[in-house]
């Protein structure tokens, strides 16, 4: 009998309910063998509708139970380095919901002991393990644009009632709903920047081999003081600089857009999601444009569940989001809030 990957749930509410069991259950080399949350009748109803065998409410209690091979950390922001480093000393691989933690101290200490164990961190960032990424990841691996010196990364997202503490409206009939508690309260890592912010940041680092240095920021705030926007500029190590810019009041009717400019002592890299191109146009005029078909911006959701069933059986597969890239991601997030708050530039 082939052997399958033992995977447990932690923190299981909206959208490990929406995604991420439902994903695991469709796997045919995983078996979901445990399942955490809060609430005696919420957990029961996850068992039930998934026939998930153990339950508990205490997350470590849990995973000494069942003793799984891999973890899926999906509990609200503020959780997620206890709950990965619990996994991590017990010897699972972890799936980390972002942010991977929130602070930079957190997340680092996280890498550390993923190294230490022997053991692979997977942050699902769902565009990361796109085509069209890895192709972007190696025209600047390669030179294509040289030097990097520069870039320019904005993302929005139709999430103003999120972050107002109102109900998300497209998640009216979901098992779970997102909790105000970990969106839009801000003394729980709630808004834009730790919410959405990090998608973009994880896809920048994906694709470019960057050490952020120091970052000045502002923010707009929401109804429940939380940030509605973010603009930032940063210094990486090495010297290049960024400008970025999040924002959570897209129309409904709209999805989510990023927008990532790369510039680099030989030209520039272009990536648009929302208008699906991925270009390098050079000084030297030897452009590279790279298809991308109607659809092929779209996020993905399912592929990063997968690729960490994979790597909890030892397979040979590409992690296209692993821990030091979620850690860049936090290290540039909490130096943001902390600039926000002291209007002064703030070291990583």
């Amino acid at each position: 009998m082939t052997r399958k990957a033992r995977i447990a749930v932690v923190g299981a509410g909206w959208w490990a309910a929406q995604n991420h069991i439902p994903v695991l259950k469709r796997n045919p080399d995983c078996e979901l063998v445990g399942v955490n949350r809060l609430g005696a009748a919420e957990l029961a109803a996850l068992q039930q509708r998934f026939d998930i065998p153990a339950g508990s409410e205490d997350a470590v209690e849990l995973l000494d139970r069942v003793k799984p091979d891999g973890v899926v950390v999906a509990s609200p922001h503020v959780l997620h380095h206890e709950h990965a480093a619990a996994a991590l000393d017990r010897g699972s691989h972890v799936l980390v919901e972002k942010p991977l933690a929130t602070s930079a101290e957190d997340a680092r200490d996280l890498v550390a002991r993923a190294r230490q164990a022997g053991r692979a961190i997977l942050v699902p960032y769902g565009w990361n393990f796109l085509p069209w990424v890895r192709e972007a990841r190696r025209l600047v691996a390669e030179g294509e644009i040289g030097r990097v010196e520069h870039v320019v990364l904005q993302m929005g997202s139709a999430l103003e009632d999120l972050f107002a503490g109102q109900p998300m409206v497209e998640t009216k009939d979901h098992m779970f709903r997102p909790p105000p508690s970990t969106w839009a309260d801000p003394k729980r890592a709630g808004g834009y920047g730790w919410g959405q912010l990090v998608h973009a940041l994880g896809l920048l680092f994906r694709i470019a081999d960057l050490a952020p240095r120091e970052v000045f920021a502002m923010t707009g705030a929401s109804p429940t003081g939380v940030d509605y926007y973010d603009a930032a500029t940063l210094r990486f190590e090495g010297g290049a600089t960024a400008a970025l810019s999040g924002a959570s009041t897209v129309p409904k009717h709209r999805g989510p857009h990023i927008d990532l400019r790369i510039y680099g002592s030989e030209g520039l890299l272009l990536l648009d999601i929302e208008r699906e191109r991925l270009e390098v146009r050079r000084r030297d005029g030897r452009d590279t444009v790279v298809p991308m078909a109607p659809g092929d911006g779209a996020y993905g959701c399912e592929r990063p569940v997968d690729v960490f069933v994979d790597l909890c059986l030892g397979r040979a597969v590409e992690n296209d989001a692993p821990g030091d890239v979620g850690m860049r991601a936090v290290e540039v997030l909490d130096a943001m809030y902390r600039s926000a708050a002291s209007g002064q530039v703030e070291r990583v």
